[in-house]
């Protein structure tokens, strides 16, 4: 049963009717088994001074594109209802001139676009109104019998409307309905949703909880339990086999739904979700169609089932049930487009936005982690609604045309159209090694402000997952991750890889950075000072590369990878045998792979960067001593000892190297690899030649 959530309390220290008309928004939406993300919408309506001063009517609707959780005062829009109320009298009216309408009874231009839905909220006679998708509502209104049964749990208090596209025509079936039933206390939308009102704010909260609980405590009665969905036919895995069966197929999906643009996955192994991937009536019952109008642009029309058998626990089986269903659900994609498009329509990606696993669960894709959650959330509510359904009658749902011109209508594709421009580094994940360090955070800052989402790796967790938490909150949650990692150890190398694929569903760039340096005259080079270079500088490199090599060769989609170097790859530095030595066989090393990734999409690439000293683990060690000491100087004075010998006469930032590695890791670099570049300011004895 929902929730009411109405705090007394909390209204007294409103100030406007828009502040409260805000809360009971916000509350309305935090409980998505109450409205999905996205969708619903409320009003209310005031008397407000025009910019003449004279007193006028205005009716504050939710704006397009906004979420009824998260929307604050800027995201409702103000308009006149003397322009809007004569509206009523027409007999139909086309989308975009009822839009292009809407837009000159706006009583601030600077205010949203008014949803497709306004004029059901302008139509009816009430000073507040609340249009919601609970689960339990449509699940009613999607049940073959649900007008029936509608009648048992509400008598004659309720308008049904068929379905009918949102619009002018939805909007006065509404209004009639409510009109010619002087009981009606609720409209219900069949295949859609809920409307209800009040004359105040809490009036019309309080009406949409108990409806929803009047119907859910009915469809409650009439489960059985042990016979949802047709029963359980699979068994779940247990937690460790199945995040060890998804570190290994998430790359595959990831490459297998990735086309044109590449996707970010999720997933969820919740018991709700294996409750039904498990049943017997999953494979049927979840091609039927979606469960509401709202759901189709983030779910598309259906699932892609995969026809698999965990208890044979056969990984390998399941790799090739998945590509061979993503590539048909892919065809029938686009036959379905064919079908049924429209002049001037455009096909958006044809792969599954929702793949069910049967043992495992569910895997949804997104252009970014927010999207992907976005698609779980709504197909997890379809489930539920599903689950309702067929314990009342049979779960039916939009035909397939219809569900086309849904997902393919152009005021529902506005909302996606209000979205930022994507970045140059959206919908790409990248993996930084010595993350926490000053090369490594200033790379990670640079790729997430242009749109990535970046896995820190360091042996030094706490500043890895204090960095995470600060891109995290200027960006949004899950655009960083924090893995505490030695690139000297395969296992942690390896699990840091298996947690990426987890978090995100495969890597897209890799950045070698982690390091350390010694210095010491070369007769004085210790057999231990040489191998801690190689291990971490050598070893350690060619750890993250391989790893990631796998990666991005399962995935088969391209990839990035940047060694830092350093001028000590092609100069012999004095007093720094073993760090050199180490420095120059990371760029070769990356020549090497350059040359082997390439049929692959592979590319790799070095930056070789001299003495950045701010924020750097190596400079803050001894390392800073040992190198004054080689060039004679006091370690205060080595800044400027630096930039005196650059050509440029500067010195070298975390900054500089972060813009060079980006660069190579862009689209702007997409036929470059097995190169190097020097940041130095010029050293002429690092010259590349």
């Amino acid at each position: 049963m929902v929730k009411n959530l109405w705090s007394q309390e909390e209204v007294k220290e409103l100030q406007t009717g828009l502040d409260e008309l805000v809360y009971r928004s916000n509350l309305i939406g935090s409980d998505r088994a109450v409205c999905n993300w996205g969708g619903g919408n409320t009003s209310m309506k005031t008397i407000e001074k025009d910019f003449r001063g004279r007193d006028i009517e205005v009716m504050w609707v939710k704006g397009s594109g906004s979420d009824l959780a998260t929307m604050k005062h800027k995201n409702f829009t103000g308009l006149n209802m003397e322009d809007i109320r004569p509206l009523i009298e027409r007999d139909e009216m086309p989308d975009e001139e009822m839009v292009e309408y809407l837009s000159h009874c706006m009583i601030d231009s600077k205010h949203p676009r008014a949803s497709i839905e306004t004029l059901l909220h302008a139509f009816l006679p009430f000073k507040h109104v609340d249009h919601t998708h609970p689960d339990a509502i449509i699940s009613l209104c999607c049940a073959d019998n649900g007008r029936q049964l509608a009648e048992e749990i509400f008598g004659n208090r309720f308008v049904w409307v068929p379905y009918i596209r949102p619009g002018f025509t939805l909007s006065k079936m509404i209004a009639e309905g409510v009109q010619n039933n002087p009981n009606a206390e609720l409209v219900l939308m069949e295949k859609h949703g809920l409307v209800v009102w009040g004359e105040t704010a809490k009036e019309s909260y309080d009406k949409t909880i108990s409806v929803i609980n009047e119907a859910e405590a009915y469809i409650n009665s009439k489960i059985q339990e042990n016979n949802v969905f047709g029963g359980q036919k699979y068994t779940s895995l247990p937690a460790e086999e199945k995040n060890d069966i998804l570190a290994k197929v998430l790359p595959v999906i990831r490459g297998a739904v990735s086309d044109e643009k590449k996707m970010l996955l999720t997933y969820d192994t919740g018991e709700n979700i294996l409750e039904f991937v498990n049943s017997y009536d999953a494979p049927e019952l979840s091609q039927i169609g979606a469960a509401c109008p709202d759901h189709l642009v983030h779910t598309k029309r259906v699932p892609l089932y995969i026809d698999w058998d965990p208890q044979t626990k056969d990984v390998g089986q399941l790799i090739e049930s998945i590509k061979t269903g993503v590539a048909s659900f892919k065809e029938e994609y686009k036959a379905y487009f064919e079908r049924n498009k429209n002049d001037g329509d455009q096909m958006m990606e044809p792969a599954p936005r929702v793949i069910l696993i049967p043992g495992i669960g569910m895997v949804n894709s997104g252009k970014n982690l927010v999207m992907a959650n976005v698609s779980g959330a709504l197909y997890t509510r379809a489930i539920s609604v599903m689950k309702g359904s067929t314990a009342l009658g049979n779960f039916v749902s939009l035909n397939e045309n219809e569900s086309y011109n849904i997902e393919y209508w152009p005021l529902e594709l506005y909302k996606l159209s209000l979205a930022p421009a994507e970045a140059e580094f959206s919908r790409k994940v990248a993996f930084i090694t010595g993350g926490a360090g000053g090369i490594g955070s200033a790379t990670a800052r640079k790729f997430v402000s242009e749109g990535a989402h970046v896995v820190l790796a360091d042996l030094n967790l706490e500043g890895a997952e204090k960095l995470a938490a600060e891109i995290n909150e200027e960006y949004g949650e899950g655009r960083a991750i924090a893995v505490k990692m030695d690139v000297t150890s395969e296992e942690q190398v390896q699990a840091a890889f298996e947690a990426t694929a987890l978090a995100y569903g495969g890597v897209d760039i890799i950045v070698n950075n982690a390091g350390l340096a010694t210095s010491s005259p070369f007769d004085e080079t210790t057999l231990k000072e040489w191998n801690l270079n190689m291990n971490v500088l050598g070893t350690g490199y060619f750890l993250v590369a391989r790893e990631a090599f796998k990666q991005m060769k399962t995935q088969a989609i391209g990839g990035s990878m940047v060694f830092v170097g350093s001028k000590n790859s092609v100069y012999a530095g004095k007093n720094a045998a073993a760090y050199s030595s180490a420095k120059a066989m990371e760029t070769h090393l990356a020549r090497c792979i350059a040359a082997e990734g390439g049929e692959y999409g592979i590319r790799v690439n070095s930056v070789l960067p001299d003495a950045v000293l701010q924020g750097s683990a190596i400079w803050g060690s001894s390392w800073r001593e040992e190198r004054a000491a080689a060039y004679g100087i006091e370690p205060d004075q080595l800044e400027e000892h630096y930039r005196k010998r650059t050509t440029l006469l500067v010195n070298i930032l975390p900054e500089d190297i972060a813009d060079s590695i980006a660069f190579f890791s862009s689209s702007k670099a997409e036929k470059t690899t097995g190169c190097m570049i020097t940041v130095d300011g010029g050293v002429p004895a690092a010259f590349t030649r």
